[in-house]
């Protein structure tokens, strides 16, 4: 492939990986005060939504792993995108709680079935063998800068939309300027959409049945190196999910506005393209296990310290300190987790039913984190309810170190035979 064809391809990869989440995370990630205020939610009804998103999102990954094995990348993230906007449109109607429900659980299909599994494939191909740190990394740190850009914007077209002084603003007011956000979101996840299509070649994977793609699926979830993928992505995507509730911490312990609150996580990720990028370099020289393992090191300190932080003083510089450490080791594990499907030897044509199980198993904190964490904040609310959010993100992080060790002592083995009886089983089933 041409160098500049090669070049767009991962350009559009990028940018179609990060957009087609705006709709459902960045809204609640970098402007979670004024969703709660704009739709009358609690912490906990949140939580809920995440839930549903989740519960649709985990039964997704299996079909969407096979999906990715055999069809052409190109048409199945197009279609993703185009109906991830229309949700948005549906969202600025201010639909009720039911509404809103059953919209998280619709982009829990339509950001997953047709799309996850499908883009970790084609960013592998780019990788090749000997680069697959780097085009994991290249592909959350690419993220990353899409979403610090966008966040920014967004910031930027927020508070235009709304008065100096906020405590004079009303509901309505809020609901408007925030409409505004979403419909801002809707058309660039469209705009995605387009570019993905023209960019994207079209090129469809031939070889095994659909029903031998399904067999594959079900059969990988016996390897231990898969379960001990999928532990590491539940452990690391727990310290991912924490990062949404990091405007709020800023407006309720920090004693920011709003506008300010969204502008500290915006500004925050603008952190994941150093930090995904170095850690996809350090992983290619060094290891992606190893490089996993010190990740959730750090974030046991980091999070160890936020709980226990004072925001006065010095300890107040203490908890940006560690705010963006915390930050930039959730970010490293994202660039690096799945360069472990090359370290672990996974062949090439599995890559889709790896890819969809180890998510089916790892993404699983779409379920069961929002709820978890939304209780947590409402039942000691301001500080203190902090306080057991950053220790629960401890103790998921010291369970991260233990996994790590355990994927470690199980890449020690002959991880290559590990897939023999898969791949006689795939041959078999295509004569």
């Amino acid at each position: 492939m041409p160098m500049f064809s090669r070049f767009m391809l991962m350009l559009t990869l990028v940018f179609a990986g990060e957009i087609v989440f705006l709709l459902p995370f960045h809204t609640t990630r970098f402007f979670r005060p004024t969703m709660l205020e704009a739709f009358e939610l609690s912490n906990t009804q949140l939580g809920d939504f995440f839930a549903v998103y989740g519960i649709m999102a985990m039964i997704s990954y299996f079909p969407g792993g096979a999906l990715a094995d055999r069809f052409s990348a190109r048409g199945l993230l197009t279609a993703s995108l185009i109906a991830t906007s229309a949700g948005g449109l549906y969202m600025a109607t201010y639909p009720g709680a039911v509404g809103l429900a059953l919209l998280f659980g619709y982009w829990g299909i339509t950001t997953i079935l047709l799309f996850w599994a499908a883009l970790i494939r084609a960013t592998r191909e780019w990788g090749g063998h000997e680069e697959q740190g780097m085009a994991f990394g290249i592909l959350e740190g690419g993220r990353g800068l899409v979403a610090a850009l966008l966040a920014s914007m967004g910031v930027v077209l927020l508070a235009s939309l709304m008065p100096d002084n906020l405590d004079q603003l009303n509901n309505e007011e809020r609901r408007e300027a925030f409409r505004s956000v979403i419909f801002f979101y809707s058309g660039a996840t469209l705009a995605a959409a387009a570019l993905t299509w023209f960019v994207i070649p079209s090129v469809r994977h031939v070889g095994d049945s659909t029903r031998a793609l399904f067999r594959n699926a079900v059969t990988v979830l016996g390897r231990p190196l898969v379960w001990a993928q999928a532990a590491v992505i539940i452990c690391a995507y727990c310290g991912y999910k924490g990062f949404d509730n990091y405007s709020l911490y800023a407006v309720q312990v920090l004693g920011m506005n709003e506008v300010d609150g969204a502008k500290i996580t915006a500004y925050a990720t603008y952190v994941r393209p150093v930090a995904a990028i170095a850690a996809g370099l350090i992983a290619d020289r060094w290891a992606a296990g190893k490089t996993v393992g010190a990740c959730f090191i750090l974030l046991v300190i980091s999070y160890g310290a936020l709980a226990v932080s004072v925001p006065v003083g010095a300890g107040l510089y203490i908890i940006y300190g560690n705010l963006f450490v915390s930050v930039a080791a959730v970010f490293m594990l994202r660039g690096v987790y799945f360069a472990l499907l090359e370290e672990n030897q996974v062949p090439p044509y599995l890559t889709g039913a790896v890819a969809g199980t180890v998510s089916f198993i790892g993404y699983t904190p779409e379920i069961f984190f929002g709820p978890i964490t939304g209780r947590i904040l409402d039942a000691n609310p301001g500080p203190v309810g902090h306080q057991h959010y950053f220790l629960f993100l401890a103790a998921v992080a010291t369970i991260g170190v233990a996994v790590v060790v355990w994927l470690l002592r199980l890449q020690h083995q002959n991880t290559a035979s590990v897939w023999t009886d898969v791949v006689e089983a795939s041959r078999q089933s295509t004569r």
